[in-house]
């Protein structure tokens, strides 16, 4: 019988997310996961995604509609609700951001894995596997950037990013609670979660913050 395309894809993403969670996105072979994936051809993988970004693009394609579909949801329900004292709009918000990856936790289809793939990829400048997504106000994430902003002072915003520091403190989370044991529940840690993710928001700018950017600006060429 001739080999499924769609039944090798399948196995390939698999593997790969699989691998790529526990090793390392650049710590396994493709050679590896090709084998992981029950590939006798030993140009699988490279037949049907051309490449490490090609298949860390398929890994990131699986979870990924689900993530935005949830998001956009909570975002719609933010912007038709009735309007919030500032931090409880944060929470909202900060709600908002986590719990879409935080299902993700009982994605048995490769879900965890997920979380721990994504933990790495928030701390590169360049991620090629992601496309446009960073530049698509069409997107959850960016949408929620967008509605955050006005809930903060120019300079966290501007100046000390705290938008993507809330950011890299949930995926960094998300991947820790994902890397433990299965079976937990996770309604506590997610609620926690969204508190400690509201209160980066909520963080002010301290006086010898404020002097240091000075210092900066002051010293700069």
């Amino acid at each position: 019988m001739p080999p499924n395309p769609e039944a090798t894809c399948r196995s390939l993403v698999e593997a790969a997310e699989r691998l790529f969670a526990e090793r390392g996105i650049e710590g396994v072979s493709l050679r590896e996961i090709n084998t992981a994936a029950g590939q006798r051809n030993s140009t699988a993988l490279q037949y049907h995604f051309g490449d490490r970004q090609g298949l860390l693009g398929a890994v990131l394609a699986k979870h990924h509609p689900a993530i935005e579909a949830h998001r956009h949801r909570l975002l719609d329900a933010y912007e038709s609700g009735e309007h919030l004292p500032d931090g409880a709009a944060r929470r909202v918000l900060a709600a908002a951001l986590v719990r879409p990856l935080a299902a993700k936790l009982a994605d048995p289809d490769g879900g965890r894995a997920y979380l721990r793939i994504m933990e790495q990829l928030v701390h590169r400048t360049q991620l090629p596997a992601l496309g446009g997504i960073r530049d698509d106000p069409a997107q959850s994430v960016n949408r929620w950037r967008g509605l955050v902003a006005p809930l903060l002072p120019e300079t966290a915003v501007r100046r000390l990013h705290q938008r993507f520091m809330a950011i890299r403190v949930a995926y960094v989370e998300l991947a820790r609670r994902a890397g433990g044991p299965e079976g937990r529940d996770d309604r506590l840690f997610t609620s926690h979660l969204i508190d400690v993710v509201s209160a980066v928001l909520a963080t002010e700018v301290s006086d010898e913050t404020a002097r240091l950017l000075a210092e900066r600006d002051r010293d700069a060429p």
